[in-house]
């Protein structure tokens, strides 16, 4: 059994079904690295088309039955290198993010938000406006785990670098690699049992509302993944923490965007609440319940889909984190990289995309897709949860090493769209030339459930 297949295995015997068939995939150099890049990919992408599947069946509707291009895949997992907007490409991390030289060895940061910069100023004990120069050479006079420890703290983003092995030994890594690859849990709380009246083949989930309450990429790509079969999805963002442009335009085509504040406007996030089918959500642990939200009470019988970088037990569960994060603390980056101590070059690597947040993001459209067809059977509520750690651990175990694999490709020109300005990368699955419709202004929707644009079949 090929890495790719035994992703899609895990999952479904996580989750409780029984096993797909998977037909035989070449993926050539498309996502080349020394670990098994591709099955993973390739292994969350057929989950997620699987699932699909499994909803048509139970909507008295045809499979589909994807077959998989990898070049197609690959392109949509590498989506940052062929987004362009006026043919500008994106500037995909800031200054501040970036592997960096300490007393000791090595840490990652990230600074990408203004938010994150701040706070990882204050950890270095610096002012909010203190150049890249400035911040390395703070840097190189602490110890690494100084670093992440302080951050951890302030909420900054930092962690050491590690291998492979010091992360397995870790509580943090052991708590990672527990448990289902994404879990299902059946909750008390039941909803009415609605049999799907609006689905289609190509549009199994259309008449289901998403409320999305995620950024980055591993969140918006699954409620993406859940517009393309039809849902409809309202992103809802606070007003008070900017986004980055290029990224919205990147994951949020299908969808519409609204801005709301929890702490003030809490009852018009209640009333959307009250009339959605999931919840898709990027928070820490408790962080909503502390705003007053608890789906389950507002909503009874909705899925509940949760992403997070370490998972929601162990030391770091209420750790912030992001996929180059992910991969510096659980070794991945020294597996990908250079061999070498030079504190000129970095010895650091890393994977040929950001494959643990898109990878995460379609296990999780998954998760949602069949705890949905699940509860169409009993109307019982359901939270199904991923995390990047949990992602990356099945990576670092998976066989199928390479070490002196030929460069990636790179992501081929015919598998992307344009719409005016910006071009984006095709959905993963073959079968959808494009989506929906592209992103939206960001947070120029109104606060409610509304009729798709005219047009959209």
């Amino acid at each position: 059994m090929s890495a790719y297949e035994a992703l899609v295995r895990e999952y479904e015997s996580g989750v409780g079904i029984s096993g797909s068939s998977m037909p035989a995939v070449d993926p050539g150099t498309n996502l080349a690295a020394t670990l098994p890049v591709w099955s993973l990919a390739g292994g969350a992408v057929a989950s997620f088309a699987a699932a699909a599947d499994r909803r048509r069946v139970a909507c008295g509707l045809t499979p589909l039955e994807s077959v998989l291009d990898p070049a197609r895949v690959a392109a949509a997992f590498s989506s940052e290198r062929l987004f362009r907007v006026d043919g500008t490409p994106p500037d995909a991390f800031a200054e501040l993010s970036g592997f960096f030289p300490t007393a000791d060895g090595w840490v990652r940061t990230h600074a990408n938000y203004s938010h994150h910069r701040e706070r990882l100023l204050t950890v270095l004990g610096l002012p909010a406006d203190a150049d890249r120069t400035t911040a390395v050479a703070r840097m190189a006079e602490l110890s690494a785990a100084e670093i992440e420890d302080r951050a951890g703290d302030s909420g900054a983003i930092a962690v050491r670098v590690r291998t492979e092995h010091e992360w397995a030994d870790s509580p943090q890594g052991r708590a990672a690699a527990d448990g289902p690859l994404v879990a299902i849990e059946r909750r008390d709380d039941r909803g009415p049992v609605e049999s799907p009246t609006d689905a289609t083949q190509m549009l199994p989930l259309r008449g289901v509302r998403v409320l999305d309450l995620t950024r980055v990429i591993a969140g918006p790509v699954a409620t993406r993944a859940l517009a393309l079969l039809g849902a409809e999805v309202l992103r809802v963002d606070p007003p008070q923490l900017p986004e980055i442009p290029w990224q919205f335009l990147d994951t949020c085509q299908g969808k519409h965007s609204t801005l709301l504040d929890l702490r003030t406007e809490l009852p018009v996030f209640t009333d959307l609440l009250s009339e959605a089918d999931v919840l898709v959500t990027g928070y820490r642990p408790g962080a909503l319940e502390q705003l007053g939200v608890h789906a389950a009470e507002i909503r009874p019988g909705i899925v509940h889909g949760r992403v997070s970088a370490w998972g929601e037990r162990g030391p770091w569960g209420a750790r912030r984190g992001f996929d180059s994060i992910v991969q510096a603390a659980s070794g991945i980056s020294l597996i990908e990289g250079a061999p070498g101590n030079s504190q000129v070059a970095s010895p650091m690597g890393a994977l040929p995309a950001q494959a643990l947040d898109h990878a995460s993001g379609y296990l999780l459209a998954a998760g949602v897709l069949d705890a949905l067809t699940a509860r169409e059977r009993d109307g019982l509520g359901r939270d199904v949860r991923v995390a990047l750690a949990r992602t990356a651990s099945w990576l670092l175990a998976a066989g199928g090493r390479e070490p002196e694999h030929a460069p990636a490709n790179v992501p081929e020109s015919a598998y992307a769209v344009e719409h005016d300005r910006v071009v984006t990368a095709a959905p993963a699955l073959s079968e959808y030339p494009d989506h929906p419709w592209p992103a939206s202004q960001y947070g120029t929707h109104v606060p409610n459930w509304t009729l798709r644009p005219a047009g959209f079949e």
